[in-house]
């Protein structure tokens, strides 16, 4: 019986800590690469709706790479669209292996995926809905070797 109450004890703890790490999370979404390769000209598009402009937020690129991918990094497009319409541009890399060749990521196998801050402390200035668009910006035009990218949004504390 003293065993039966410790186990449920310990997974009740475990349950409590796993939802509480994402108490902050507002968005996380991925999309998927095709086997084929990613091409230049097919963004991965999310749109995610702000409600509240008083708060801050932590944005992170996520991406899922597998171990044939060819390089250390990855560059990307990336572009926000505000309600509004207005649209802001930017230039990401993110380091996706050491110089040592070892992977960067979590996961095990051959499929590694990458969390990388992107924008930190960052206030929306209008409630809605907005675009993020995430472009492949690597030399080659059908990029090889990423099977996923995703977008996430943390409320900051």
């Amino acid at each position: 019986m003293k065993r039966l109450l410790l186990t449920f004890f310990f997974t009740g703890t475990v349950i409590l800590f796993l939802s509480s790490c994402d108490k902050n999370k507002v968005f996380e979404n991925y999309k998927s690469i095709p086997v084929s390769g990613w091409e230049k000209d097919s963004p991965a598009i999310f749109d995610f709706n702000i409600t509240n402009t008083s708060w801050q937020y932590n944005l992170y690129l996520n991406v899922r790479n597998k171990t044939s991918y060819s390089y250390s990094n990855l560059w990307l497009f990336v572009e926000i669209t505000e309600p509004d319409g207005v649209v802001k541009k930017d230039t990401v890399e993110i380091t996706i292996a050491d110089h040592a060749g070892k992977w960067l990521g979590e996961g095990f196998g051959e499929l590694k995926t990458r969390t990388s801050m992107f924008r930190r402390d960052v206030t929306f200035s209008q409630t809605g809905v907005y675009t993020i668009k995430i472009q492949q910006g690597m030399s080659e035009s059908n990029l090889k070797g990423i099977s996923d990218v995703g977008f996430m949004i943390e409320k900051t504390e």
